[in-house]
């Protein structure tokens, strides 16, 4: 949200606040409305006061039209935090958080040893991809290795297919996968 559109919230935020709580005042009777009425027409009658009124008046209504009208980028702001936005001379590409983590489900599900894998994709404000996952394994896989080797294995197909590069791929092994029984006739 750019700061003017900030500045307009806060402003009309505070104005429905305030006509609210006056509202509310009239209705349960607090304040009386001839006194109200009369506050109001004492400040239109005088020229300086009723000038600033306008003044600020169109102020709010310009602020308005460009909040209804004019709103900001903030699609694109919201879309680029569920994914990833690729532009070349052809034109946009965006790759969801989920294309990214069905490609690493995809990649763990053909690497044995690794069973169960959960991955979450997490983007930086620096542009950075970092995915982390998170998988069972199986006793007899040496962990050092099958991690360094998906770590790699997921970087370079992610590289292949999206042509996006990953900083960083964290790899936490939730636990060891007991060895299926095997069924004796």
């Amino acid at each position: 949200m750019k700061v003017l559109d900030r500045i307009a919230l806060v402003l009309f935020s505070s104005i429905i606040l305030v006509l609210s709580v006056l509202f509310c005042l009239v209705i349960f009777g607090w304040i009386n409305i001839d006194i109200m009425t009369l506050y109001v027409k004492t400040m239109l009658n005088n020229p300086i006061s009723s000038n600033i009124t306008l003044g600020v008046l169109i102020v709010f209504m310009l602020l308005a039209i460009k909040g209804i009208f004019f709103s900001s980028d903030s699609k694109d702001s919201e879309s680029t935090e569920n994914g990833i936005l690729i532009q070349n001379e052809n034109g946009k590409l965006f790759i969801s958080k989920d294309t990214i983590q069905n490609l690493v489900s995809g990649v763990v599900k053909q690497v044995e040893g690794a069973q169960d894998i959960s991955s979450k994709v997490v983007l930086s404000k620096d542009n950075n991809i970092n995915i982390d996952v998170i998988l069972f394994v199986t006793q007899d896989v040496i962990i050092k290795d099958l991690t360094n080797d998906l770590q790699l294995k997921i970087k370079d197909v992610v590289k292949k297919s999206m042509d996006i590069d990953i900083k960083e791929v964290n790899i936490r092994v939730k636990n060891i996968a007991p060895k299926p029984e095997s069924v004796q006739a």
